[in-house]
């Protein structure tokens, strides 16, 4: 299988631009932050949560609570990702019922991941409310998820995969569509 990069949708200025833009939206919609918490699904999305915590702080002179959810149990496809799957640790150090939780994530594809991270959270709790923030939204849903904050849309073909890449896990910020052949 060969990978070919078609195409840069994102740059450090705009990936950044995109997510202050997510924070000013959380913001908004919740009229502050009142009981708002961000859990980021792991890895990217953890990565993302924080980036988004310390938009929101500069925002409201506030902190708010960044937790990590390792949805790893609770996926469909367990069986076909791995023999032995990889667990990581969920990280979520303040109780979540009555709280409007953000769940973050990279790419929202299927609904597969965000379907798993709820039942992962609701495990966890009874929040009053989930919503959902993503960097990229790039459609081909199998499921009935929609975000409420999308950094971008990128129309899709299913042979093709985004790839968000980050300083924190691959040394710089950007987004790319790559094409798969043979």
């Amino acid at each position: 299988m060969v990978k070919r990069q078609k195409a840069q949708i994102l740059d450090q200025e705009t990936l950044n631009r995109s997510l202050l833009r997510i924070a000013h939206e959380i913001v908004e919609h919740n009229k502050g932050i009142e009981n708002v918490c961000l859990v980021g699904i792991r890895t990217r999305g953890v990565f993302l949560a924080k980036r988004l915590a310390g938009f929101i702080k500069n925002i409201e002179q506030k902190e708010v609570p960044v937790g990590i959810l390792d949805i790893t149990l609770y996926r469909d496809d367990l069986t076909l990702v791995a023999s032995q799957p990889v667990l990581h640790k969920t990280e979520i150090e303040f109780d979540i019922n009555d709280k409007h939780i953000v769940l973050v994530d990279d790419v929202l594809y299927t609904g597969r991941t965000i379907r798993a991270a709820m039942d992962a959270l609701i495990d966890l709790g009874r929040p009053r409310t989930i919503q959902l923030a993503v960097l990229i939204d790039r459609g081909h849903r199998e499921l009935p998820i929609r975000p409420d904050y999308v950094g971008k849309n990128i129309p899709t073909a299913r042979q093709e995969t985004v790839e968000v890449r980050l300083v924190e896990s691959d040394g710089k910020d950007e987004v790319v569509i790559v094409e798969q052949n043979g």
